[in-house]
């Protein structure tokens, strides 16, 4: 009767962490592209644009460096809720932008709205992934890496809706109205908070500063990874890859945003996906080092594959719409993978630590892939950025190398077959 009463109790949190990161989400995609396609509109340069998201992934870095400490501190509760307040004041602050305003203080004024959402971005995220690792016990019959799949490929799903709603509320109702939409709806989610556990993620011990940068070779290995990783899709998708489909290809905000928003859902329902899809053509097994390795290295042909067909005169929109969805697929499967590995390379008693270690990692080279879009874009095109993310896959596959294989007692419940 009380594991039956634990299990409801570790459900509905699931439930409450994940509808939280949900609405957070769509206010997260949808502000991304708002003030992309808002500032593109109104004739700022993809350098510009892309300064205008740089606190945006300063702060993420430093948010997960002391995130996982305020998380262990305080409790995954303080940290989740924390940032979705964070993303309501960024809105409202966004909302009092004039655009009569001289363009340096217009953008400084932007990076630091973005500032506050950056930070309660890699809040939400932080808390809400650490979350699972704690209510999906080490006897539970779902998988571990099943539960983080189907939050993370659903965020991400989510967030390419939000991409369209930003457009979608940019060309009906205007920049200031739309922010002052998400800003309601995201208040209504702070209620949902009441209901979760006051301490879950708090550890009794204090941890020195010092142990903040204590972590396993694993962990380190896999966080580099991660920087590489994902600068090598920010550093075509979030400036030059948008500006190129309005700019060169004449799309509407429309069209941008609503291919994007169904590339990162496609993306989203593959990454979810990937448990079932590995168990099905492979071992069966949780994934291992050379389940990452294989899927690390199958992405790097992807962006070169993609510059080639442009340089050898494919026409654009062949050439972008088939190589992203190879992108998206492989991609997915990476992301779904690292995002388990991280989970059973660490203890319960560090999980908030290791994990805004991680993604401290992942907002690094987010922060590299943004700036880099903006500047190799408007120094070599679209093609300069697909050699540029070729590269840092590459490294991220050579570093790869390196990890090892979970133990046995951290491959936590990856059951073939089972999972609700």
């Amino acid at each position: 009767m009380a594991s039956t009463t634990a299990s409801r109790a570790n459900f509905k949190n699931y439930i409450l962490v994940t509808l939280a990161y949900w609405g957070f989400t769509l206010t997260d995609g949808a502000l991304r592209m708002l003030v992309l396609l808002y500032f593109n509109k109104i004739g700022y340069t993809p350098l510009q644009i892309a300064f205008l998201f740089l606190f945006y992934e300063v702060f993420g870095v430093v948010t997960n460096f002391f995130g996982g400490w305020i998380g262990s501190q305080f409790g995954l509760k303080v940290t989740l809720y924390t940032g979705i307040g964070l993303q309501i004041f960024s809105l409202v602050m966004l909302s009092f932008l004039n655009p009569n305003w001289a363009q340096w203080l217009a953008v400084l004024y932007v990076m630091v709205a973005q500032a506050f959402s950056g930070i309660a971005k890699d809040l939400t995220k932080m808390s809400s992934k650490s979350a699972i690792r704690l209510v999906v016990p080490q006897d539970a019959q779902s998988s571990l890496f099943k539960w983080v799949a189907v939050l993370t490929g659903s965020k991400n799903a989510l967030k390419g809706v939000g991409f369209f709603i930003g457009s979608a509320l940019l060309a009906s109702v205007g920049f200031i109205n739309s922010l002052w939409i998400m800003a309601v709806g995201l208040s209504l989610i702070m209620f949902s908070g009441l209901m979760l556990p006051k301490g879950m993620g708090k550890i009794k011990k204090k941890i020195k500063f010092s142990q903040l940068f204590s972590k396993s070779e694993e962990i380190n290995i896999l966080s580099a990874a991660r920087f590489f990783l994902f600068g090598s899709r920010d550093v075509w998708f979030v400036v030059g890859l948008p500006v190129f489909l309005r700019s060169i290809l004449g799309w509407s905000f429309y069209q941008v945003g609503g291919f994007l928003a169904c590339w990162v859902i496609g993306y989203g329902m593959i990454q979810s996906l990937a448990p079932t899809l590995i168990q099905q053509f492979g071992s069966g097994r949780p994934p291992q080092a050379k389940t990452i390795q294989f899927w690390t290295f199958t992405l790097t042909a992807v962006p070169a594959a993609i510059a080639l067909s442009l340089q050898l005169g494919v026409p654009a929109n062949i050439a972008i719409v088939g190589g992203l969805l190879i992108f998206g697929v492989v991609f997915a499967f990476n992301s779904a993978v690292h995002s388990y590995l991280v989970l059973a390379f660490t203890d319960d008693d560090k999980v908030a630590l290791n994990v805004g270690f991680y993604y401290m990692a992942n907002s690094g080279g987010r922060l590299v892939g943004t700036v880099l879009s903006g500047l190799v874009y408007q120094m070599f095109g679209l093609v300069g950025c697909l050699w540029v993310s070729m590269f840092f896959v590459l490294v991220a596959a050579v570093v790869t190398l390196k990890l090892p294989n979970p133990q046995p007692s951290k491959a936590i419940a990856w059951k073939a077959g089972d999972g609700d």
